[in-house]
């Protein structure tokens, strides 16, 4: 039997996509640097649908009868930024060493998202 689902764990989740979607909008330069420059258009457009990506599937999370589409929209994103922290470790090996320890440890940081948002996907039912 499967442990229910702590309303906390939700709200926490849904949070923090609030927070850095918003973050995608009020300072987008942290954000451009994500971007692989091998992707066609500019970093900004990316950023942008990132955050408000980010920011309608927080607010989702919010909500009971959305809350499972929105827990699985959270796993895609969290795979689909992925590369993104990819190219931010490799893009900064020649920077200081604090400022790679930040972008090394982005990667595995992605990891429990990815597990957070398929926990709640997985224990909250479709409506």
């Amino acid at each position: 039997m499967t442990k229910p689902l702590n309303r906390i764990t939700v709200l926490s989740l849904a949070g923090f996509l609030t927070f850095t979607g918003l973050m995608h909008f009020v300072v987008p330069g942290n954000f451009d640097q994500l971007v692989p420059p091998w992707l066609p258009g500019s970093a900004r457009f990316y950023v942008l649908i990132t955050g408000l990506g980010e920011l309608l599937i927080g607010l989702g999370l919010f909500k009971q009868s959305t809350r499972h589409y929105c827990a699985w929209a959270a796993v895609i994103i969290f795979l689909v930024v992925y590369p993104g922290n990819i190219y931010m470790a490799y893009d900064w090996r020649d920077r200081e060493f604090s400022q790679q320890l930040i972008a090394y440890l982005r990667l595995p940081f992605q990891i429990p998202l990815i597990l957070w948002a398929l926990n709640i996907a997985r224990k909250t039912s479709r409506e």
